[in-house]
């Protein structure tokens, strides 16, 4: 069993896996070999049927892509494409996309574990019941040696649909004064999810597609406290149970994400970061909002602030309006970590290298020497296939309610497409020509 330097015993079942195997990912399954994007778009997904899912959700959008399954990673989503109402082919969104480490320092500086690549994070897929998976299908996912499951085929990856809400709502305003016409639609998502077992921590691992074209990634932690953390000595925990004599330690779950861009099939895109600067008001004038472009051409440890975005833009795709196709990264709430260098910084935008597959204690087979965290692989290369990490940290202070079993606390972001298509995918028929200067009469 692979130790941290700094952290204390943890319960682990034995991993019986080879060093060898661990520095290539050892994969599980017959899913599809990651290969580099094709120039054009696929019209659907390059995998066998077990291993590709494909939906089409009320509303009309289908979603289309390729799962495989990977010891460490655990399930591993490729090929992932996006197709509206109203276009005539899929739009490649993603090459692949996959969990790329969850890191927990722990506050009194005991522990420290990468919980993804130290304790084979795949191979701990939960089995799930039919009642986990509402009016949806759970999928056999091969595990060849799996930690908690007498067999090695694990009822583990639930496909199924979810409602969110209101898509939108537009209340119509004739130039007569009458009342006008309401617009309404209910938003539906596609929804993957697994649920892995690292000691007394369960995550689930949550993919989420909406018919808007809108993507967001989740982990959600819950499972339970571990019993051996405590201490009620250092004046960092936090008193659980009766009175005030067990103390949990409070920690840290920095989560990694790593997406490879393919829009229009084509894995050469281009970054753009967005600033917006707001000036006082002056005279008769209130204030003022400028927006501006910075091309980010070479690799970049970016910071999330006020008024700022970044997006990926495709070199070789536009909508009907003429207008590049790309996708915002949208963060979710950020508790950032500043205790490790890989930790200090919201995303990461670096070059293409097969080997770096993992944020920090990378596993991927690269040369003697290469650094092992993501922070090092930012060193000023030209960027034409960027890769995009997002780190999401979530700082865990304990209390009563997180006994027994804990409720699960979520973090995640999401992209949203920008300019992807023309108008709203989801516009309803008698408003689709209303594209660009819209009149009083709309």
């Amino acid at each position: 069993m692979r130790v941290n330097r700094i952290s204390r015993a943890r319960r682990r079942a034995a991993l019986g896996l080879s060093l060898a195997a661990l520095a290539a990912g050892a994969t599980a399954g017959a899913g599809p070999a990651a290969a580099h994007p094709k120039a054009a778009a696929a019209p659907a997904p390059n995998c066998s049927a077990a291993y590709r899912i494909e939906q089409k959700l009320s509303t009309g959008t289908t979603w289309r892509m390729c799962w495989r399954f990977n010891s460490t990673s655990g399930v591993v989503l490729e090929d992932i494409s996006y197709q509206p109402p109203g276009e005539a082919k899929p739009i490649k969104v993603l090459n692949s996309a996959k969990l790329a480490q969850i890191h927990v320092p722990y506050d009194d500086g005991n522990a420290e574990y990468n919980d993804v690549t130290e304790y084979n994070f795949g191979n701990g897929l939960l089995n799930m019941k039919p009642a986990e998976c509402p009016g949806g299908t759970i999928k056999t996912v091969k595990v060849r040696e799996p930690m908690y499951s007498a067999s090695q085929d694990v009822k583990g990856l639930c496909a199924t649909t979810r409602s969110r809400g209101h898509a939108y709502h537009l209340q119509t305003e004739p130039p007569n004064g009458n009342v006008g016409k309401s617009y309404q639609a209910q938003g539906k998502d596609l929804l993957l999810y697994t649920v892995n077992k690292v000691s007394w921590y369960e995550y689930i691992t949550e993919w989420r597609f909406q018919d808007d074209g809108t993507m967001t990634m989740n982990v959600g932690a819950t499972g339970s406290l571990a019993p051996e953390d405590y201490d009620s000595g250092d004046g960092r925990g936090w008193p659980i149970g009766k009175g005030a004599k067990d103390y949990a330690d409070s920690h840290s779950h920095n989560v990694f994400w790593r997406l490879d861009f393919g829009l229009d099939g084509s894995s050469k895109t281009r970054v753009e970061q967005y600033d917006s600067k707001v000036s006082p008001a002056a005279g008769d004038r209130g204030p003022t909002n400028k927006t501006t472009l910075t091309k980010v051409t070479k690799e970049l440890a970016g910071d999330a602030k006020n008024m700022r975005w970044w997006r990926v833009v495709s070199q070789s795709g536009k909508n009907k309006d003429g207008h590049a196709r790309s996708y915002e990264l949208v963060p979710g709430a950020q508790t950032k970590y500043p205790g490790r260098p890989f930790t200090n910084h919201d995303v990461y935008f670096t070059e293409y290298n097969k080997c770096e597959q993992y944020a920090s204690g990378n596993l991927g087979a690269c040369a003697t020497g290469h650094p092992d965290s993501v922070d090092k692989w930012v060193n000023g290369q030209s960027l034409t296939h960027p890769v995009v990490w997002m780190n999401v940290g979530f700082h865990h202070i304990v209390r009563d309610e997180d006994q027994q079993p804990m409720p699960v606390h979520w973090q995640g972001f999401s992209i949203a497409p920008r300019d992807v298509t023309a108008m709203n995918p989801l516009t309803p028929a008698d408003l689709k020509g209303i594209n660009g200067h819209v009149g009083r009469d709309s």
